[in-house]
């Protein structure tokens, strides 16, 4: 029988695994293979199998998150792609939104479009805002361009024409005849993949997707290809940027949904964690060997957005990376993590990241190659890490490798350490205010749940530059991601453009919208779920008219009727004046993008009853661990994590041992195990 669940993580420095079964949880983390992504998942898949002495065939389903799609948009290792648009359109990826997003930097720099201008080729065609067709599609003219594409050995081709978001007959007629004269070639049709207003966002995506398309195809099969082998036969899901799930069929056509699906997983986690604390207001942060990522939590609901930025060459300036338009959980990310490479710039001052040492050859900590001191190294030379325990004993730590790299920034590698530290906590701290106060909120008294390798390693700190009085850390914190995508839902969002005034809806023409769909949506859904409760949310995106940009108006579940003219402007006056305080009068209102998503029902956790205090827990050890914040070593208690019961409390300056990370308690912070067994920092000062 089917009983067990495998969810896996691939990071850019770890591959994190969790195995559910009827018994307990198990978990290991690896190293990511850059070279070869799959084979650290096999590898950890046997591990993990062997680990919990489970059957292969005993795993009923697989969920999977990568960053594959992601490193290639970065590191720009995708296919060779083209771009077919409209004859007179092929440059409006690279005139982009027409603005300076830094405006003062005279040597500001424009994310470089992902196909060359060579390869963005024009065809005779258009179609009309309304959708009318003005100008036939060039079939000769593609046909000829499609000749050229083979000779060139061209891998992927994205086609997005003017307008295709209301009339796709040009653009099916494009994909059918590429498909005829370029066979094994990947095309990704923008009707498809973004089916909505706004050209460059639109054509952005659709080229994303196509870039990253035959290389997600590739490592889907092989992955698949490999579990099977392994004897590992349940169904493949992959995690989406949205916070849901879907099947390999659906991964396959849609990588660039696949964009950010960790951290998606990582934020599903946290949302659990904060309903079984009964927290109204949180953040959660996940910081790995790469990357830190922050998300805010309010009500117990993750913030969602439409659009995210990839490669950004500004780290916190928006504009300055390649967007792309899919669902996506509304989240900071930083080069901050384990692996971010730390220096002194021409000042002299310390700057960590964004560039990472990754798994290969890692922090010179780690022994195998790496040089430059990273944030790994400075945590060894802190005492935050038993050189011992790191990564469950699988990964030795040599101190006097991180002692010695750190001493290029400092010749005191402790006090080199702790400046490395501080400038990572900081440079977090601030991406958490620019996020919290673009999205008009503040980070004060809210609690921080900390999940990844190195989070906990941090969190404390972190908190108390926030303003924060507690933090959280869950169980299997070090691989919280995974164990998110096991808490996942199987979803798919929808979305089309139709542009209405509100006081003029075509009442008839929405339903059947809306029908349609439905019936798209639940037949990607069914795939993985074919028998389950499914909910359903429909979304407006409105504005007054003359605005630039909408905000998401929820709808009701239920056919519209001709009121709804005036109940939809009643739903977009609450949600604007929630936003900005007030509504302007004597404006019309008009939408222009409907969103419609479907996912089974996974229901958050009840909060935990209180648990009765115990005896203080004993320590198993002592170590030296020094504080950035004081300056001063403080002799620490170690306590490993698997013996600590529900109930226990101990002050810091502590450290708390597992296999996949350490948790610190700060010198003014109290720790106590609640009844699920996690651990509650609370700050004295």
């Amino acid at each position: 029988m089917s009983t067990a669940r495998l969810a896996v993580d691939i990071g850019g420095t770890f591959t994190d695994l969790v195995l559910e079964t009827p018994d307990r949880t198990w978990s290991t983390k690896l190293l990511t293979t850059p070279d070869a992504p799959a084979r650290a998942v096999l590898e950890g898949t046997q591990q993990i199998l062997a680990l919990a002495k489970c059957p292969p065939g005993d795993v009923g389903l697989v969920v999977h998150g990568t960053t594959l799609a992601t490193n290639a948009l970065i590191e720009r290792k995708g296919a060779k792609t083209a771009l077919i648009t409209t004859e007179g359109f092929r440059d409006s990826v690279e005139m982009a939104w027409e603005h300076r997003f830094e405006q003062y930097d005279i040597h500001m720099e424009r994310p470089e479009p992902l196909v060359p201008r060579n390869w963005r080729l024009g065809v005779p065609e258009r179609v009309a805002a309304d959708g009318e067709v003005l100008l036939p599609l060039d079939e000769a003219a593609l046909r000829a361009i499609a000749a050229k594409l083979r000779a060139n050995g061209v891998e992927a081709v994205a086609v997005c024409f003017l307008h295709s978001f209301t009339n796709e007959v040009h653009e099916r007629r494009a994909g059918a005849i590429l498909a005829e004269e370029l066979p094994g070639v990947s095309v990704s049709l923008s009707c498809d993949v973004a089916p909505e207003i706004r050209e460059y966002e639109r054509t952005s995506t659709t080229i994303a997707n196509a870039y990253v398309l035959p290389l997600m195809g590739k490592y889907l099969g092989e992955l698949a290809d490999g579990l099977k082998l392994a004897g590992v036969n349940a169904p493949l899901l992959l995690m989406m940027s949205s916070g849901g799930i879907t099947t390999v069929e659906t991964a396959q056509r849609y990588p660039v949904r696949l964009v950010e699906s960790g951290p998606a997983g990582g934020a599903i986690l946290a949302l659990g964690v904060a309903a079984e604390n009964a927290l109204d207001r949180a953040v959660a942060f996940d910081m790995g060997g790469t990357t830190a990522k922050l998300t805010l939590l309010d009500d117990l609901t993750l913030q969602r957005s439409r659009q995210f930025e990839v490669a950004r060459a500004y780290r916190f300036i928006q504009g300055s990376g390649l967007p792309v338009r899919i669902p996506v959980i509304e989240l900071v990310e930083i080069g901050a993590g384990g692996g971010s490479i730390a220096r002194l710039d021409a000042l002299g001052r310390i700057q960590v990241g964004p560039d990472s040492s990754g798994s290969v050859p890692g922090p010179a900590c780690y022994g195998r190659g790496g040089t430059e001191p990273t944030v790994t190294d400075a945590d060894t030379a802190l005492g935050r890490l038993d050189p011992s325990r790191f990564a469950g004993g699988s990964i030795p730590l040599y101190p006097e490798k991180a002692a010695k790299a750190l001493e290029s920034i400092n010749a005191n590698a402790q006090i080199a350490a702790a400046g490395v530290a501080e400038i990572v906590d900081e440079t977090m701290a601030s991406a958490a205010r620019v996020h919290a106060v673009e999205n008009g909120k503040d980070t004060a008294e809210r609690t921080l749940i900390a999940f990844g390798g190195a989070a906990p390693l941090h969190a404390a700190r972190l908190a108390r530059k926030l303003g924060m009085k507690r933090v959280v850390v869950p169980v299997g914190a070090g691989v919280g991601s995974a164990h998110g995508f096991l808490r996942a839902p199987i979803a798919y969002e929808v979305v089309r453009t139709r542009h209405m005034r509100v006081e003029a809806l075509d009442i008839g023409m929405l339903n059947t919208l809306f029908t349609a769909m439905r019936a798209e949506a639940e037949a990607v859904v069914r795939l993985g779920a074919p028998g389950e409760v499914l909910m359903e949310h429909r979304t407006a995106f409105m504005r007054y008219r003359g605005q630039g940009h909408e905000i998401a108006v929820a709808l009701p579940l239920r056919p519209f009727v001709p009121e709804d003219c005036a109940g939809l402007k009643a739903l977009f006056d609450a949600a604007y004046a929630q936003l900005f305080g007030r509504t302007i009068p004597r404006l019309e209102v008009e939408a222009l993008t409907w969103t419609l998503s479907l996912a089974t029902d996974r229901p958050l956790p009840a909060p935990m009853a209180s648990v009765a205090a115990l005896p203080a827990a004993k320590p198993v050890a002592f170590r030296s661990l020094f504080d950035p914040a004081t300056g001063v070593a403080d002799e620490a208690a170690i306590y490993e994590r698997p013996s600590l019961t529900p109930g226990m409390a101990f002050p810091g300056p502590a450290l708390v041992v597992e296999d996949e990370t350490t948790t610190v308690v700060p010198k003014g912070f109290d720790a106590s195990i609640n009844a699920l067994g996690q651990i509650i920092l609370e700050d004295r000062a």
